[in-house]
């Protein structure tokens, strides 16, 4: 889903033209026709959908002054541009003092207005992100900071809930790349250690000659090499939470002093003298079964059960798939800020598309493929075409766009109706190469619904001249079908066609 700009404006003419320049960057709008409808829409259910305000500044049921003043303490993350008509720098200088965040003065041309947007939309992005990464860094994360909507992650978050409000041990399961780690640190956030030490330990990662000293601590002088006092992770947790990442990787040996250490609440580092008191709340995670590594031996059995006291089962993403629109979109916003890309959301098609694949890697492997998506895109949305590997996965090809339905393979997941889908085929029904005529007036059709009837642009991704592209439109009776199409309004236009119209109106 696209970012949605709500303009308000009580010109309609204004609101229409406002709203077209809008959705060529390829974001949703809604409008209001005044201040109090536009406080009434932010107000209301749909409130939360939107993403920043267009705000005229002169309107006569309420001014834009006004609107600021009453939307302000109830969002006052939310950005709002500011237009007028009167562009003297004492309305500038009273529109950000009552709030704005950007000042743009009528008539203002589409490009002006979409980078104003994206600069607002990328300030707000990375503010959010600043704000999650110091409750991070504070350990003060809570289940709302977390991105999911799926009733299989809410029940996963009343679990947590309930966990945080004592000191109970908890054991997330879980497969790799599922968030474990993210669900322990908002119970630590959640529960009266918050703010306190959240010490993180992969126990698969640990040197096997180290992970003693690691966990427990060591005396200057106790082995060749201690040449000073170590403090080992439980007393760094010392108050807070001791997260023991993969303990199902944990040696044998070592977990028979964990085991001490979990029911004397103290330990003893290697070298000293006497055991030290502890206070620290355990929370474990494992991607492996281990009640049955605990059947087979491999895992100490009692130690399981002091570890299984509140089991909490995070569910991979491909049981939750309605979690996969917002990580995604989520991902978007970040990444686009981070690379300075004009990416807003992803077009139905490539939602329906990410939906229905598998992700082995789970919200991980989701986060890399949008990253990878928003670097090498160049347009306003994500497509199919974005998404190659995924796209191969299931059985789609997506070397570019066009109508036609993709193939259905036994085996994956079922392809995408047609029109979602985007490919080119080199042979016919018979298995013969086509002929270069036909597949040169394909490739051209797909250019053109890649690049939404920018011919300009058209022209300049094929390598030929618009003169040229326009000679084979013809040549190819391409002309009268493309009037027929949704894009034909803007097919045989260029950029021009917003901004002389914005300035006639002002």
């Amino acid at each position: 889903m696209a970012q949605t700009i709500l303009v308000v404006d009580d010109d309609p003419v204004q609101r229409r033209l406002l709203e077209t320049a809008i959705t060529r960057s390829g974001m949703q709008v809604v409008t209001a026709p005044g201040g109090q409808p536009a406080l009434d829409l932010i107000g209301g259910p749909r409130g939360d959908q939107i993403t920043l305000v267009m705000l005229d500044l002169v309107m006569p049921d309420m001014g834009g002054l006004d609107v600021l003043a009453k939307l302000r303490p109830s969002n006052p993350d939310l950005p709002v541009i500011v237009l007028t008509a009167k562009g003297g720098i004492d309305s500038a200088v009273e529109a950000m003092r009552a709030g704005a965040n950007d000042f743009l003065v009528k008539p203002a041309s589409p490009e002006r207005i979409a980078v104003s947007i994206r600069n607002q939309l990328k300030i707000g992005t990375l503010s959010g992100e600043v704000k999650q990464l110091k409750k991070k860094a504070d350990n003060k994360l809570t289940f709302d900071d977390l991105v999911a909507s799926s009733p299989e992650m809410k029940q996963v978050f009343r679990l947590g809930t309930r966990a945080a409000q004592s000191d109970i041990p908890v054991l997330i399961e879980g497969e790799s790349g599922a968030g474990k780690e993210l669900i322990a640190r908002a119970i630590q956030g959640t529960s009266g250690r918050s703010g306190k030490p959240f010490v993180t330990v992969n126990c698969g990662a640990i040197p096997e000659n180290l992970i003693e000293s690691i966990l427990f601590g060591h005396e200057k002088g106790s082995f060749t090499g201690a040449s000073d006092k170590h403090l080992g992770k439980f007393q760094e947790a010392d108050g807070g939470t001791l997260f023991l990442d993969e303990i199902g990787e944990l040696r044998l040996d070592m977990q028979v002093k964990l085991l001490r250490a979990l029911q004397e609440g103290e330990v003893d580092p290697v070298g000293s003298k006497r055991p030290v008191k502890v206070d620290v709340r355990i929370v474990a995670a494992t991607n492996r079964d281990l009640g049955q590594m605990a059947k087979e031996g491999t895992f100490r059995e009692d130690l399981y059960y002091r570890l299984n006291v509140f089991p909490v089962m995070v569910p991979p993403l491909r049981e939750r798939t309605g979690d996969i629109a917002p990580l995604a979109r989520h991902f978007i916003e970040r990444f686009a800020a981070e690379e300075n890309k004009p990416v807003s959301g992803l077009t139905p098609q490539a939602s329906q598309l990410l939906e229905q694949f598998a992700w082995p890697g789970n919200v991980r492997q989701l986060e890399n493929t949008i990253f990878r998506a928003v670097v090498l895109c160049d347009g306003a949305l994500l497509d199919v075409c974005d998404f190659p590997q995924i796209a191969a996965a299931m059985g789609v090809d997506t070397l570019v766009r066009q109508n036609v339905p993709a193939p259905n393979v036994p085996g994956h997941a079922p392809a995408l109706p047609a029109g979602s889908a985007y490919a080119l085929n080199a042979t016919d029904s018979s298995g013969h190469i086509r002929k270069f005529e036909e597949m040169e007036s394909e490739i051209i059709r797909m250019a053109i619904a890649r690049y939404e009837g920018h011919m300009s642009e058209v022209a300049r991704r094929l390598g030929i001249g618009r003169s040229t592209l326009y000679r084979k439109l013809k040549e190819f009776g391409l002309e009268p079908e493309l009037q027929n199409e949704p894009m034909a309004g803007v097919a045989l236009d260029t950029d021009e066609s917003v901004e002389p119209a914005v300035r006639k109106s002002a």
